[in-house]
């Protein structure tokens, strides 16, 4: 005997998660940063979101990854299923920042500033 079946079961789950997170639970993320010889990715995991709910958004030197939920496409009210920002340091090309979604991770890379060896200033007299 079937009490439960797995329509209801995938109808009520999107909602459970929405409650949990609207009383205070957010989605449990894996973020981790990686250096690389050309740059810095950045890896964010978060099992069962789908890639649209994902978001990266770059304010001059902070960048910020979130994850939101919405019932369908079109709602106006959406939920926050994880939101983490950070402060870019210098030496970081701010203005190649790229995003892509590889298997079940976001995966942000960010390429190293090219690096202009040192020279010396000419001093002009007036």
């Amino acid at each position: 005997m079937n009490l439960i079946s797995k329509e209801f079961i995938r109808n009520i789950a999107p909602q459970l998660d929405l409650l949990n997170t609207l009383g205070g639970g957010i989605a449990q993320a894996h973020m981790r940063v990686d250096k690389r010889e050309k740059g810095v990715i950045i890896r964010v995991a978060l099992p069962s979101v789908n890639p649209q709910s994902f978001h990266v958004v770059l304010n001059e030197n902070t960048l910020t990854v979130y994850a939101e939920f919405r019932h369908t496409p079109d709602d106006k009210l959406a939920a926050p299923l994880f939101s983490h920002s950070l402060s870019l340091p210098a030496g970081l090309n701010a203005s190649r920042i790229d995003a892509v979604f590889e298997g079940s991770e976001l995966l942000v890379r960010i390429p190293y500033a090219a690096n202009d060896e040192p020279r010396e200033i000419d001093i002009r007299q007036r």
